[in-house]
């Protein structure tokens, strides 16, 4: 299907700040399933706020490990289920979130990639790991919201991998001015989001 014209801007289109583009492999499957341009916008917006995350967790964390790669996909791609129940990306529904499991697997991803789609709304859950709980926080703070129970689980990692003696607020107010910074960009990329259709009227 030809790609449309709303969506490679969605996927190309220069924003301030600057967007980092999605990984490739996840825009040709974005213009492979025709997926709605707000779609595509919201996950450039998501995605670039988790290499934020990771970036500063590898910069000033480098004793906590993680698969930083694994992140930035699962934040570029935590929404596809949407591109099947776009109602979705107007309203509330986690229909999307198995669906987008399913879609990855079926599309060659592996288990690991493609378990983001289906684990970015279950932080709560003991067996989440560093991984899922960035891609979760990357999802929320994208827009300025903040999910206290989810902060405090990045705290205890920080805290784990921090030298003894390292004191909880430390580790609270380290990542909290992080957060802090970014949510304070949420009107810039929400504008951005808003400004990409989700229904594309096709010509014959």
């Amino acid at each position: 299907m030809p790609e449309s014209a709303p969506l490679a801007r969605a996927l190309d289109a220069p924003a301030d700040p600057p967007l980092r583009p999605l990984p490739e492999a996840v825009a040709a499957l974005l213009r492979e399933l025709a997926a709605p341009p707000r779609l595509a916008a919201h996950l450039r917006l998501v995605h670039d706020v988790a290499y934020e995350l990771t970036d500063w967790f590898a910069r000033f964390h480098p004793e906590l490990t993680f698969d930083r790669e694994a992140v930035l996909f699962g934040a570029a791609t935590h929404d596809i289920g949407k591109a099947v129940h776009t109602a979705e990306l107007e309203g509330p529904g986690s229909a999307h979130e198995p669906a987008g499991r399913e879609l990855l697997l079926a599309h060659g991803f592996t288990p690991e990639r493609a378990r983001f789609a289906a684990t970015h709304g279950a932080w709560e859950d003991p067996a989440v790991s560093l991984e899922e709980l960035l891609v979760s926080t990357a999802d929320k703070v994208w827009k300025g919201r903040r999910v206290t129970g989810l902060e405090d689980l990045l705290i205890d990692h920080l805290v784990r991998a921090s030298p003894p003696g390292t004191e909880r607020w430390e580790a609270y107010l380290e990542l909290d001015s992080l957060l802090a910074r970014i949510a304070d960009g949420a009107d810039g990329r929400l504008t951005f989001q808003a400004a990409h259709p989700i229904h594309v009227r096709r010509t014959a």
